[in-house]
């Protein structure tokens, strides 16, 4: 069965001043579409066809021979977690962090203060496209930036929240401004119950 692309769980100007109705389309309609069909198109009649995305993800890193689906799957994967972690009248300043995501951020990072500083030096440092990630990894959290569609699942770690820094999730909006970008969506986008949601237990 053909994947298909998810619609957002919110309307085109939901996540305005922040991110515009002009990116969402382009974002998620062109972009995000275009990872999800091209997928399909390259593994049909392969072994892969019928597999989820998580396994064509981890059969396909560092295959040589498939860094096309790769590519294509993984950024399908990595958009299909975005758009569910953000939400109108999101971030820390609107409801604050669940408690149980909070007391983990403190434990790791010594507060809300120095994990924003850590995770927007981590987003803004990745070199040219990719994603910065909150992660469980062995029990714990870290924060990571990866290049291009690679994401958690390439190292057996479980994906809290990921940050799109290609140019075509913000250039419209914040320029070259990425530092800007990625502090509108820890402060004013995320939907921290949903990231909170998907701790391990």
């Amino acid at each position: 069965m053909a994947f298909e692309l998810p619609p957002l769980p919110f309307a085109y100007d939901g996540l305005q001043p922040y991110m515009s109705a002009e990116t969402l389309e382009f974002h998620h309609d062109k972009h995000h579409n275009a990872y999800v069909t091209t997928t399909n198109s390259l593994i049909e009649g392969t072994d892969l066809a019928g597999k989820s995305l998580e396994d064509i993800v981890r059969a396909t890193y560092n295959d040589g021979n498939r860094t096309k689906i790769f590519n294509q799957a993984s950024q399908a994967w990595n958009h299909n977690l975005f758009w569910p972690s953000m939400k109108p009248g999101g971030g820390k300043d609107g409801m604050g962090l669940p408690g149980e995501l909070e007391k983990a951020i403190t434990d790791t990072f010594g507060g809300w203060d120095q994990f924003r500083e850590q995770f927007v030096a981590t987003a803004t440092g990745q070199f040219g496209s990719g994603w910065a990630w909150l992660v469980q990894s062995g029990g714990q959290l870290k924060i990571y930036g990866t290049p291009n569609g690679v994401n958690p699942l390439c190292f057996n770690d479980h994906a809290l929240l990921g940050c799109d820094v290609w140019e075509h999730s913000y250039y419209l909006d914040y320029r070259n401004r990425r530092g800007d970008y990625v502090k509108a969506f820890l402060d004013n986008m995320v939907d921290w119950e949903a990231v909170a949601s998907r701790m391990a237990r």
